[in-house]
C-alpha cells in the first residue's frame, strides 16, 4: 500500500453534511485534531441552500424508529455508538409516527453547536479542489460533489471507478416471488444457469407495455441533465420508442426456452441475485423513474412477481459515488492509499442515517490510524457491518448504490414467520454489537 501521510496527528475532513459531520465528532471524542472543511457559504450545491452543518435536503425524516426495521435497527446502533447526527435527531424530533423525523433548522444548528465547542477542532469555509497529501483524509463530499473536487478524485481512484449517476434497477425480497412461474437459466446455457427468468406471453407484453407507458414518473430535478441518461435509458423511455423495443432490450428472451413449454418466451423479464445468500433479486436492466407505487403497481403484472416485496425500487439521478467494492478495504480506507478514508453516500450508500453509519466507522478507523492501532469492522450480522459488507464485497460484479435492508444479513440460523425475523435480527445484531462496541472504545 502506498503511504503518502506525514502528518498522523490531525485528520482534514472534507465535507460538512451528515457523514462529515459525524465522522469529526467520532474522531473529536477520541482526542484527534480534526480539521472540517465546508465549501458553504461561499459555493453552493444545486440542492443546497442553508450555511450550517448536517444540512437536511431532500427530506426531514429519517425513516422508522422501530428496531424490527433494518434502518431501525442501524439507528439503534449508531445510538449506542455514540452518534452525534442521532443524538441531534433524537433531540429535535418532531411527530411522524413510527418514524424519526426533524426540525431541520434546529437539528443543523444543533449539529454544529455542538461540534464548534469541541476542543481540537477547526472549521474553515471554503472548497476543497485537491486532495491533500500530508495529513490523514477523510472524503464526505456527498453525491453532489463538486466538479473539481470530482476530479481530483477521479484521478485519484482511476477514471472508470467514479460515477455520477445512479440507474438503478429494483431488487426484490427472494421469499415473495411465486417460483411456480419462473424458471432458471441462462442465455444459450445447457445448464441450470444464473437468473430466475420470469415468461410473458403476447397478450402479457403489451399489457405490461401499455401500463408502463401510461405509468406516473418522478420528476427530475432542476440540476439533473435527462441527457446524461442515454447511457442507460429507463424502461419507460424504450417502452416510447417502439412496441418491440422492450423485447430487444432488459426483455429479450432469445437464447432462453421455457421448460415447461419447451419453447422461447415472447417476453422474459431476468432476475439476478444481488447476494452471496440468494434473498435479493435484482430486476436486470430494469432502471426507472416511475415512482414508487407505480412500480409496485405495474411489476406486479410479471408473472411471478404478482406479490413481489421491494428492498429496492428502481430510480434514476444524479449521484457521486465511488466504485467502492474495487477500491476499499472494510475500514473504508483505499485499497492502495494508506490514510484517505471514504464517508457517507459517495461510498455507495443512500440515505441520510446510512450516510451517517459511514461517518462514523471512517471517523473511528481514522483516530485508529493516527493513534497507529489496527483498524476495525463491524460484524456483517450487525447493520452496520451489513452495509459496509455491501460496499466493499470484492466479489461484486455489479455495483450500486443501497439502502440498508435485512437482504443484506447474514441468513437466520432458523426458519420462521417473516414478521418475527425483525426482531431476531436485531437481537442477533445488538448482541453482536455489544461485543464489538468495547472494541472501539465507545464512550
Amino acid at each position: 500500500m502506498q503511504s503518502i501521510v506525514t502528518n498522523t496527528n490531525h485528520v482534514i475532513v472534507i465535507g460538512g453534511g451528515l457523514a462529515g459531520s459525524e465522522a469529526a465528532w467520532q474522531l473529536l471524542n477520541r482526542g484527534v485534531q480534526v480539521t472540517l472543511c465546508e465549501m458553504k457559504p461561499f459555493s453552493f450545491s444545486p440542492a443546497h441552500k442553508s450555511s450550517h452543518l448536517a444540512e437536511l435536503v431532500c427530506s426531514n425524516s429519517l425513516r422508522s424508529n422501530e428496531v424490527r426495521s433494518a434502518v431501525g435497527l442501524l439507528k439503534e446502533e449508531l445510538r449506542l455508538m455514540n452518534s452525534l447526527i442521532i443524538e441531534a435527531a433524537d433531540h429535535t424530533s418532531v411527530p411522524a409516527g413510527r418514524a424519526l423525523a426533524v426540525d431541520r433548522k434546529l437539528f443543523s444548528l444543533y449539529v454544529e453547536e455542538k461540534l464548534s465547542i469541541c476542543d481540537g477542532l477547526t472549521i474553515e469555509r471554503r472548497e476543497i479542489s485537491d486532495i491533500p497529501t500530508s495529513s490523514v483524509v477523510i472524503i464526505a463530499s456527498g453525491p453532489l460533489t463538486s466538479d473539481a473536487l470530482a476530479e481530483n478524485i477521479s484521478t485519484l481512484t482511476g477514471g472508470d471507478n467514479l460515477y455520477f449517476y445512479d440507474a438503478i434497477s429494483p431488487i426484490i425480497d427472494a421469499e415473495s416471488i411465486d417460483y411456480s412461474k419462473v424458471f432458471r437459466a441462462s442465455r444459450y446455457d445447457e445448464d441450470e444457469g444464473d437468473y430466475l427468468n420470469c415468461p410473458l406471453s403476447k397478450e402479457e407484453y403489451e399489457r405490461f407495455r401499455n401500463e408502463v407507458l401510461a405509468g406516473k414518473e418522478t420528476v427530475a430535478k432542476d440540476f439533473e441533465d435527462k441527457k446524461c441518461f442515454e447511457g442507460c435509458l429507463p424502461i419507460e423511455v424504450l417502452a416510447r420508442r417502439g412496441v418491440d423495443t422492450l423485447r430487444y432490450g432488459p426483455m429479450k428472451p432469445v437464447g432462453l426456452t421455457d421448460p415447461r413449454t419447451k419453447a422461447q418466451p415472447y417476453a422474459v423479464v431476468q432476475l439476478r441475485s444481488e447476494n452471496r445468500n440468494f434473498t435479493l433479486f435484482n430486476m436486470v436492466g430494469f432502471q426507472t423513474k416511475l415512482t414508487w407505487p407505480e412500480q409496485e403497481r405495474i411489476f406486479s403484472l410479471i408473472p411471478g412477481l404478482e406479490k413481489a416485496e421491494f428492498a429496492r425500487f428502481g430510480s434514476i439521478h444524479r449521484n457521486t459515488f465511488i466504485n467502492a467494492p474495487h477500491l476499499l478495504r472494510k475500514t473504508l480506507e483505499l485499497n492502495d492509499k494508506s490514510g484517505i478514508f471514504f464517508a457517507g453516500q459517495i461510498t455507495g450508500v443512500e440515505g441520510y442515517v446510512e450516510s451517517t453509519a459511514m461517518g462514523l466507522l471512517a471517523g473511528i478507523n481514522a483516530s485508529r490510524y493516527c493513534n497507529n492501532r489496527t483498524m476495525v469492522a463491524p460484524p456483517e450480522t450487525t447493520a452496520l457491518g451489513a452495509l459496509c459488507g455491501h460496499i466493499t464485497n470484492e466479489s461484486r460484479k455489479y455495483f450500486q448504490p443501497m439502502n440498508v435492508n435485512f437482504g443484506l444479513f447474514p441468513s437466520l440460523d432458523t426458519k420462521m414467520p417473516k414478521k418475527e425475523r425483525g426482531k431476531c435480527y436485531a437481537e442477533r445484531a445488538l448482541t453482536d454489537l455489544a461485543i464489538w462496541r468495547g472494541e472501539v472504545d465507545v464512550s
